[in-house]
């Protein structure tokens, strides 16, 4: 009987809380304002919003969404105010998202587009953007509000298993690419994640590694290409790092997050964590310090947050203040427009994309007596190692992409009508480990054979690092075996050799790079990767990609080899889940020490004048630039305008990059010989034709970080300005004056 009662008190209860909504219904989102709607808001439900919806967390209990399986993420939705649920893909090179779904037979395929290393070996910024609109067009049909992406960290370190996700080694280049690259993705009506900031740069122990870095390192590198890109286009969130920097985790700290990202740089979305799957962080002490997202979200954090506002450790108004950010990016999103998506991109469109930006990536490092191109399609090609037969069209982790069909050079050789010899495309279908061609073997496919090509191939990804051992960094026994004799027997009878490498990052080339005629590095181009080899090896596309990092003679001639995580074997640390042995004290483990500070890449090569297998900036063509005419003006507001003339004196079209580095007069403060400042690219010049490129920079940014004052000096004085081919190429140079020094303070120290 008091079952009974209690049930009809129960349903009057409930119909009187029915009439009362219906006589003063809840604020809807995009009705009513945000401040209306949070107002409106419990403090459970503040709370939830800023936690990954838990029901999706895979990393706990294997289970996704249904309707976007293996999408990265997603926010919780609350239908009683009108707020969505907003879904979150990887990634980097491509919407990163299961092909196959329960209930239908239907695929759902995207493209693999090339890696960021390879988009910004063009060098052309307008190109990412057409990339970046692709993939956001991609993120939109399948139903996904926000990108995770682009990836921006520097490369510190040729090791870092993530550099194939990155661009570069120089601020400029970075933040440029990046910002093409968000502008495009965002033109679709969805948003970007620029990740991961910041300063994360190893991936061994990444969740729990503190990263030392001097102030000037920080602002004038690990800093730099992320002001660039949120000043520049405006991502509508960020992705704070793992990573502790000087001691406080990036997702902790307030000068970060706001201080420095919110009031120097004007960033007006949210920011969300990285995929922290176990509970390190203290959730109050992120949420005040600007980290609106807990990713991907535990039921247990938003306990958490409700215990800290009711226990005084966080203030409601910090916790409001995250929700109305979070909701001012949410009311952009096509889920809260109600946008119907297709789930049907054009990936034909897509790919031919893909082609036309990878073959604007790849570089030609080699080509002794014009190897290349092969223009004769009579010629019989004797096609060595796996990756010519299974090539590497992306990395690992976060940045893979699920593909219908990834084009193989063989395939795309045999597209151009190129005769293949069987006998090897026998050999190595199927073999997925490299194998060893004898000195006889190599002598009979020279023998029926007009040329030889070797691919060599790495990949890397997420959660480990490279390592600094033969078969990664340096080429193995059976590779070194491989290439000499093939390069021997070919040789000996007058035929020439050429090496792929489908790589995503660094390798060392300096001690066999003898042996090849020619050298053509495509990087991981994405789904058309062999037909955009094929366009180049041919000629139909002239090669102007050039290199965004410089490649050493040895791993230790790097600045930051002794400060990178790798033991006494040359072999990086097992990293991810492995974590009884993390050491908080131990040294490139729980922290690791930026000593070589400003002193990365070229900065450091060319200003000591350390030898090199290739430069910062290189690529070859198959025509000759000359630079001539150049002037550099003062417009203004402090505008700097230069300009060169370049012109095609060789006998086939082609494009050129024309990198502009600044040199500046001698200061109390040591400085690299020279920096990047901008950077151009012609179009396509006919032989004999001309163009006048001209390129942008500021007062400021000739400026150099003084830590003693802690504010950006531009000195007075004559400073050099280069139109260049290459950070050792410098073809004109025009002197330019400071008149008066300058003083441009910021707000914090990361200390």
């Amino acid at each position: 009987m008091k079952i009974r009662i209690a049930t009809i008190a129960g349903a009057v209860l409930m119909a009187g809380m029915l009439h009362a909504q219906n006589n003063n219904p809840a604020p809807q989102l995009g009705k009513a304002s945000i401040d209306e709607v949070i107002s409106a808001m419990t403090l459970e439900e503040k709370a939830k919003l800023l936690v990954g919806d838990h029901e999706f967390d895979y990393y706990v209990n294997g289970t996704v969404k249904d309707e976007i399986p293996d999408i990265a993420g997603t926010s919780a939705a609350i239908p009683r105010l009108g707020i969505p649920v907003t879904y979150y893909t990887d990634g980097p090179a491509g919407v990163n998202i299961a092909p196959t779904r329960k209930g239908t037979d239907k695929t759902f395929y995207c493209t693999a587009f090339p890696v960021a290393t390879m988009l910004a070996s063009t060098w052309n910024p307008g190109l990412v953007h057409q990339v970046g609109e692709a993939i956001g067009n991609e993120a939109l049909e399948y139903g996904c509000d926000v990108v995770l992406a682009p990836a921006i960290n520097l490369h510190r370190n040729p090791l870092c298993g993530r550099n194939f996700e990155y661009y570069s080694e120089d601020p400029v280049l970075i933040g440029k690419t990046a910002s093409a690259m968000i502008s495009g993705i965002q033109s679709n009506g969805v948003g970007t994640s620029l990740k991961h900031f910041a300063a994360n740069n190893q991936e061994t122990f990444r969740r729990e590694n503190d990263s030392r870095i001097s102030q000037r390192a920080l602002r004038e590198l690990y800093l730099r290409g992320f002001e660039i890109a949120v000043r520049e286009s405006h991502p509508w969130t960020i992705m704070s790092a793992y990573n502790l920097i000087n001691g406080t985790a990036c997702s902790e700290s307030y000068k970060l997050l706001t201080t420095i990202l919110r009031d120097e740089w004007g960033f007006n979305g949210f920011v969300m964590t990285d995929w922290v799957r176990l509970q390190i962080r203290d959730i109050a002490t992120q949420i005040h310090a600007g980290n609106e997202m807990m990713m991907p979200g535990y039921p247990e954090q938003i306990d958490q947050v409700v215990a800290a506002v009711k226990e005084g450790r966080l203030a409601e108004a910090d916790l409001d203040l995250a929700v109305k950010r979070m909701l001012e990016v949410i009311v952009r999103t096509p889920r809260f427009k109600g946008y119907k998506f297709s789930n049907d991109p054009d990936l034909a469109a897509h790919a031919e994309i893909t082609r036309t930006a990878a073959n604007e990536g790849i570089i030609l490092l080699k080509n002794e007596g014009s190897t290349l191109p092969l223009s004769d399609k009579s010629t019989k090609i004797a096609l060595f190692g796996c990756g010519s037969y299974d090539l590497f069209a992306g990395g690992l982790g976060s940045g893979e992409v699920n593909a219908a069909k990834i084009v193989n050079i063989d395939e795309g050789l045999r597209n151009y009508g190129f005769s293949l010899n069987k006998e090897l495309e026998s050999i190595y279908q199927g073999m997925k480990q490299e194998i060893g061609i004898s000195p006889k073997y190599a002598a009979l496919r020279a023998e029926d054979s007009d040329v030889a090509i070797v691919t060599i191939r790495r990949n890397a990804g997420e959660y480990v690092d490279r390592r600094a051992i033969k078969g990664d960094f340096y080429l193995d026994d059976v590779e070194t075996y491989l290439l000499k004799n093939v390069s021997e027997a070919f040789h000996a009878r007058g035929k020439k050799v050429i090496v792929i490498l489908n790589t995503g990052g660094v390798i060392e080339t300096a001690s066999w790079k003898d042996l090849a005629d020619a050298i053509v590095l495509p990087w991981q181009p994405g789904v058309e990767g062999g037909n955009t080899i094929a366009d180049i090896l041919t000629g139909k596309v002239n090669p102007s990609g050039k290199l965004t990092m410089t490649w050493p003679v040895e791993y230790m001639d790097i600045p930051s080899s002794k400060n990178f995580p790798y033991d006494f074997e040359g072999n990086s640390w097992k990293a991810g889940p492995v974590r009884d042995s993390f050491d908080p004290n131990k040294r490139n483990i729980g922290f690791t020490e930026y000593e070589e500070g400003i002193w990365v890449g070229y900065r450091y090569f060319s200003t000591y004048k350390i030898p090199v297998s290739f430069p910062f900036g290189y690529g070859l063509s198959y025509t000759t630039f000359s630079y001539s005419e150049p002037k550099v003006r003062l417009g203004k507001k402090g505008l700097w305008e230069a300009s060169v003339k370049v012109t095609n004196t060789g006998s086939v079209s082609g494009k050129e990059v024309v990198e502009l580095y600044v040199t500046a007069p001698e200061s109390k403060m040591e400085k690299p010989v020279r920096e990047l400042k901008a950077f151009g690219k012609t179009g396509e010049l006919a032989p004999g034709e001309s163009q006048t490129v001209t390129l942008t920079f500021t007062t400021d940014d000739l400026a150099s970080f003084d830590e003693a004052r802690n504010c950006w000096v531009t000195d007075a004085g004559t400073y050099e300005v280069h139109f260049a081919a290459s950070s050792d190429d410098l073809r004109q140079s025009v002197p330019i004056k400071v008149r008066k020094s300058s003083v441009r303070t910021v707000l914090t120290k990361l200390d």
